[in-house]
Formats: structure tokens, C-alpha cells, sequence
């Protein structure tokens, strides 16, 4: 027995010096704790995760892009093939198109005085300000964009977010800049990306302003409950594995779990749960908020496997300094992966999980009548 409970490595670090790579420094260094447990996310990303068979959706919650993370991670996660879809926050979408624009962000302190800031005309997100003209032009650009003809129907997030995509590339290219906007490279490579509560940021808000002005653009997010259902589905029935990889917690966590019981709770579909999560968080789980849901407690909800939870990894961690350090890793530990493209593919995987469907009440029924007998 104590020879199994010490099996475990021996802590025996080599000294940290000049030239290391971030691979090297967590391999190495990062033994225990929340440490330990951001290698072991590192580690399950690259020798399972990116496996070519598998689908990887990655949420977004808490102000990443502003911070920058949408340009330095997550950007070259999605030129790489790491991230298939995603499911954000608005506010990360309207505040990642800031970037796109060429709209400066600064970097400040959080200790600065908010009346004066407000008086200024300066917008503070915690240690980040930028003039409230950020928020003017950003809000004029997408009124804009929204009375193209394109936009003037019902949709869901993932054609939403893909147009908006197009146009922000196209302003790119007018600047003279490439790259900036996560949503402008998701729509390069295809990306889908999702927003589980579209009325809540600014984008909406903005939305929401067109009504007045005779636009016939409405999102209508229960697209994307199929949508995002669809994607797991096919994934599975196509023989591959679902993976997770969860940035904070909150709606878009939920939105991105939900896909397996929505399978199997709601569709009847024969399904057993996401294959393997990954979760960076300063959510406690006991207060019983859904962000710091352990991946055991989801496993009662059929949203993972019970069989892969020993590929699941909770890091309590901010975002903002784990990011970086899994990109960094999974970037020279791993190969760029096939993009998959998958925007392109949800009217076929709308198909198959519909068919699906279909059979599982046929099926159902005949259970029913069975027991009736």
C-alpha cells in the first residue's frame, strides 16, 4: 500500500536558468498545487486533446480580450487548429472588436480614482483604460453593419458572429493591420463562434437599437442550442472525441456542457458525455454556483463521461496568467493541427442530429408501447 501512494515523481527540480522554454519550465517546475495541476491541463491538452480526432470547443468568460488575450493566445491557438468552436461572452466579442478597429487599449492601475476617470471620459476594466470613445466607435461601426442586406433576417450566434467576422476582417485590411480580432480570424478558418446570452453586452445592446429603426435582424439563440449540439454529435458519430476547454465558467461553460444532456435527456440520443475537460477558474464549487462545477458533479448530468474522468483537470487559476502559458506550451510541444472549419459543416451535422432524432422517438415510442403491454 505505501509503496503504491509513493510511486508518484520525486520532487527534484532542476535549478531554473536563461533559455528555458515555458514547456520545459511546467514539465519541470510546476509540481504541485494549482501548478501541478495547470501542467497536468498542459499535458492532457497536447497527448490527448489535439489528437486529430478530436473536436476541442473552448468558452470564454471574464474580460480576456481586453486584456489582450484574444491577439497573443488565442488568435495562434486558432491558426494552429487547436480550437474548433467557441462559445464566448459578448462582452469578449464587442471589446476583441476594439482590436480589429484599431482602437487602443492601455494599460493603467486599479487603484485610479473612478470620478475622475468619469469626468475624463476614461472607461477602466479593473487595471485596463481606454477612452470612452473606444466604446462610441465600436458601437457606430456594428449599427452600421447591421443594415447590410446580409444582416436583415433571423440567425443564429454562429452566422452572426461569422458575418461580423467578414466585415472586421475587411476593416483590417483597410487599416493596414492583420489579425487583431479573434473574430475576424475565426471567420478565416472557419471557426464558429457562439454567444449563449447574445442580449447581454454590448453587441446586444446595439441589436436591441435597430428595432427602433425598422431592422429585421433577430438572433435567435436556440439555433445555437442545436447548433452546438450538432457539432458534439458529429463528432462522436464520426468516431472521434469531445474535449472542453473552459476559460472562467459561467453561461458559456454551461452552454458548451449542456450539448450532452441535450443529446440524451431532451433528444433521447444515445450518448455517454464529453470526452475530456479542461477548466481554469477561481470558482469555488462549494457554493454551488455552476462555474465552479467540479467534472465529477457534471458526470451526474451525463455532460462527461464517467469513464474519462481521469482526463479531466480543474486549475484554480486566472485565466490570464494560465493562457498564456498553455498556448505557449501546446504551441511547442505540438504540431498545427487540420482546421476543421466547422461553420462550414453545420447544415450536414443539423442533418445527422435531426435523423438522430427522429429514430431515438421512433424508438421511444416502441419502448412506450412495450411497456403498456
Amino acid at each position: 500500500m505505501k509503496k503504491r501512494l509513493l510511486r508518484g515523481r520525486v520532487i527534484d527540480p532542476p535549478p531554473v536558468g536563461p533559455g528555458w522554454k515555458v514547456a520545459d519550465l511546467v514539465d519541470e517546475c510546476f509540481l504541485a498545487y494549482n501548478a501541478a495541476r495547470l501542467r497536468e491541463a498542459a499535458q492532457l491538452l497536447v497527448t490527448k486533446c489535439l489528437n486529430e480526432d478530436v473536436t476541442i470547443g473552448m468558452t470564454l468568460t471574464g474580460a480576456l480580450t481586453p486584456a489582450g488575450l484574444g491577439v497573443s493566445c488565442i488568435i495562434p491557438l486558432i491558426e494552429a487548429g487547436f480550437v474548433d468552436w467557441i462559445i464566448s461572452t459578448g462582452a469578449n466579442l464587442y471589446h476583441d472588436t476594439h482590436f480589429g478597429l484599431g482602437l487602443p487599449l492601455h494599460v493603467g492601475r486599479p487603484n485610479v480614482d473612478d470620478v475622475t476617470l468619469r469626468k475624463e471620459g476614461v472607461v477602466r476594466i479593473y487595471d485596463i483604460l481606454f477612452d470612452y470613445n473606444v466604446l462610441l466607435r465600436t458601437d457606430e461601426f456594428f449599427r452600421r453593419i447591421f443594415d447590410a442586406p446580409e444582416f436583415q433576417r433571423t440567425m443564429g450566434t454562429a452566422e452572426f458572429h461569422y458575418l461580423c467576422g467578414k466585415y472586421i476582417a475587411e476593416r483590417e485590411r483597410v487599416l493596414g493591420q492583420k489579425k487583431r480580432s479573434l473574430l475576424s480570424v475565426a471567420y478565416e478558418y472557419g471557426v464558429p463562434v457562439y454567444t449563449s446570452s447574445p442580449g447581454d453586452s454590448s453587441i446586444g445592446m446595439n441589436i436591441a437599437e435597430k428595432y427602433f429603426t425598422g431592422s429585421k435582424l433577430r438572433i435567435d439563440p436556440i439555433y445555437d442550442v442545436n447548433e452546438t449540439t450538432a457539432i458534439v454529435l458529429a463528432t462522436k458519430r464520426g468516431g472521434g472525441k469531445s474535449a472542453v476547454w473552459i476559460l472562467g465558467g459561467g453561461s458559456p461553460k454551461n452552454f458548451a456542457l449542456q450539448t450532452e444532456p441535450q443529446i440524451q435527456e431532451v433528444l433521447k440520443i444515445d450518448e455517454k458525455g464529453h470526452d475530456y475537460f479542461i477548466q481554469i477558474t477561481d470558482a469555488r464549487p462549494d457554493t454551488g454556483g455552476l462555474s465552479g462545477a467540479t467534472p465529477s458533479e457534471a458526470v451526474s448530468w451525463g455532460k462527461i463521461d464517467p469513464a474519462q474522468l481521469p482526463d479531466t483537470v480543474v486549475c484554480y487559476c486566472d485565466s490570464t496568467i494560465a493562457l498564456p502559458l498553455l498556448t505557449a506550451y501546446a504551441l511547442e510541444r505540438h504540431a498545427p493541427r487540420r482546421h476543421k472549419r466547422l461553420y462550414e459543416r453545420r447544415g450536414e451535422f443539423m442533418q445527422l442530429l435531426e435523423r438522430e432524432f427522429h429514430l431515438a422517438q421512433k424508438r421511444e415510442a416502441r419502448r412506450k408501447k412495450r411497456i403498456k403491454k
